[in-house]
C-alpha cells in the first residue's frame, strides 16, 4: 500500500499540498519534520510527528529531523496567543542534545531501514548575515501574503499582537525547506495543521529559487473529545523524557484517556495493525467488554514506544504496587514512584520502629486517631506493605521497612500513605 493511503486509513492526514504526493511516494524520498528545542524534552503532542516519520521509514523513505537551533531562538507564533520567552544559546544547545534521544529511541538507526538524518539548522544559519538573508531570501516574500497566514492573522487580532521577530519566523522555516532540498534532496515537509502557512511558504520559496516541486503534509492536531489538548494534564505537559515524567506517570496519563478517544489515539500514536484496532473497537461495544482494557492496551503500546520494554515493565510494576489491595512485590523503586502520586510523610526510625498500626496511622495522618486505627483493624481494613494486619499488638520491626527506606500503610482498599524513613 502507498504510504499516503496508509496514513489516510489511520486518520493521520489533515491536508496535502498536492495530489501528486502519493505518486511521488512510490519511490524512496526524504521527508522532514522540524522540532524547536524550547525545552529539554519533547512532549506527548510531539510524538505524532515522530510516529509519522517512523511510518515513512518503514515504507522505505528516509526520515530527516531538523532540530531548530536557530528557529528555537526566534519562537514560532503558530498556535500561540503570546510570544514565547527567548532562550539563551547555552539552554538551546542543552535542549538540542537532550531531545535527540527521543528519536534514537523510536526510529531505527541500526537496522536495515533507511538511516534517519538529524540536523541542526544552526549549521546553515550561523554564518548567514542579516543583510545577505534579507537580500537573498526576504526579497522573495510579499508582506501581504505573510499577513494572510492564519498564525499571523490570529496574533494581529489579539491584544498581545506579534513582534517582528516572530513575524520573520516563516522566512527562516521556509529557507530550511529550500536548503534541505538543495543540499540533501529533501522533497517533503510534515507538520501539524497549524504549520500549513510555514510549509507552503517553504514550498513557494523552493520553487522560486530552484524551479523544483516539493510537497507538504499536515497532520491533525491532537485534541481530546472534551476539547482538552492531548498530552496535557492538570500538572502540565506529559513529557517524553523519563527524567521529567516517569514511565509510570506517562502510563497513568494514557490509561485515563476516555473511551471515546482511545481508538483514535491507537490509530495515530501506535504501530498496531488496523485490523487489531478495529477488533478492539468492536469489543468495546459488546456487553462483555472489560472496562478500561482498551486504555491498558493503548498505554502499553505507547509507553513501550517511548520508554522501551524496560520502561513499560517498570510502569506496570509500579502500577501493580500502587493498586489498592494488591499483593504485589514492593521495592524502593516502586515506592519512590508511588510517592509522586499519593500522600506521603517523612518520619524517623524512632517514630516508626516498635509502633503499632494504630499508632502509625495516627502519626502519619492516614487516620485521625489511634482509636480510628483500632476500628480499622477490627473491620479488616488495616494494611502494612499491602499485607492485611489482624493483630492489634503487632509492632513494626526493621525487616518490615522496604530496603530500609519505606513503609506503606493502608486503610481500606483506597486510602494509603507512604512513610519514608529519614536518614
Amino acid at each position: 500500500m502507498n504510504i499516503i493511503e496508509y496514513l489516510k486509513e489511520r486518520s493521520c492526514i489533515d491536508a496535502l499540498t498536492s495530489e501528486e504526493i502519493a505518486k511521488s511516494c512510490e519511490k524512496p524520498m526524504k521527508v522532514y519534520v522540524g522540532f524547536d528545542p524550547t525545552a529539554d524534552s519533547l512532549h506527548l503532542g510531539n510524538l505524532f510527528g515522530i510516529i509519522l516519520l517512523a511510518h515513512f521509514q518503514r515504507f522505505g523513505h528516509t526520515p530527516v529531523i531538523v532540530l531548530g537551533g536557530t528557529t528555537g531562538r526566534i519562537g514560532d507564533p503558530s498556535g500561540k496567543s503570546i510570544e514565547r520567552p527567548l532562550l539563551d544559546v547555552d539552554t538551546i544547545l542543552n535542549n538540542v542534545h537532550s531531545i535527540r534521544l527521543h528519536f534514537e529511541q523510536i526510529l531505527d538507526f541500526e537496522g536495515n531501514l533507511p538511516r534517519p538524518l538529524i540536523l541542526n539548522n544552526d549549521e546553515w544559519f550561523q554564518n548567514f548575515g542579516v543583510i545577505d538573508f534579507m537580500r537573498e531570501v526576504g526579497k522573495h516574500f510579499r508582506v501581504g501574503a505573510m499577513l494572510s497566514k492564519e498564525s499571523v492573522k490570529a496574533r494581529l487580532q489579539s491584544e498581545e499582537g506579534i513582534s517582528f521577530t516572530e513575524f520573520s519566523y516563516q522566512l527562516i522555516q521556509a529557507y530550511d525547506f529550500y536548503y534541505l532540498n538543495a543540499q540533501y534532496d529533501v522533497s517533503m515537509q510534515m507538520g501539524g495543521s497549524d504549520q500549513w502557512g510555514n510549509i507552503t511558504a517553504g514550498i513557494d520559496l523552493t520553487r522560486r529559487l530552484t524551479g523544483r516541486s516539493v510537497y507538504g503534509l499536515t497532520w491533525p492536531l491532537l485534541t481530546r473529545s472534551d476539547g482538552k489538548k492531548f498530552g496535557k494534564s492538570e500538572e502540565g505537559a506529559i513529557w517524553l523524557s523519563a527524567k521529567k515524567c516517569s514511565p509510570y506517570q506517562f502510563y497513568q496519563y494514557l490509561i485515563r484517556i476516555p473511551d471515546v478517544d482511545v481508538i483514535s489515539m491507537m490509530r495515530k500514536l501506535t504501530f498496531m495493525d488496523l485490523e487489531a484496532i478495529a477488533e478492539i473497537e468492536e469489543q468495546m461495544q459488546k456487553p462483555g467488554y472489560t472496562p478500561n482494557s482498551a486504555q491498558k492496551r493503548l498505554a502499553e503500546e505507547i509507553t513501550r514506544i517511548v520508554h522501551g520494554k524496560e520502561g513499560l515493565e517498570k510502569a506496570l510494576k509500579v502500577t501493580s504496587g500502587a493498586a489498592p489491595g494488591k499483593q504485589a512485590k514492593l521495592d524502593a523503586d516502586v515506592l519512590r514512584e508511588i510517592a509522586k502520586d499519593m500522600p506521603n510523610v517523612s518520619l524517623s526510625k524512632e517514630d516508626v520502629l516498635g509502633r503499632t498500626y494504630a499508632e502509625l496511622a495516627a502519626t502519619s495522618g492516614l487516620l485521625s486517631s489511634k482509636g480510628e486505627g483500632g476500628r480499622m483493624l477490627k473491620n479488616g481494613g488495616a494494611y502494612i506493605n499491602n499485607d492485611k494486619i489482624i493483630d492489634s499488638s503487632m509492632q513494626v520491626q526493621s525487616d518490615d521497612l522496604i530496603e530500609g527506606e519505606y513503609l506503606l500503610l493502608g486503610a481500606g482498599k483506597k486510602k494509603k500513605v507512604l512513610i519514608s524513613i529519614k536518614n
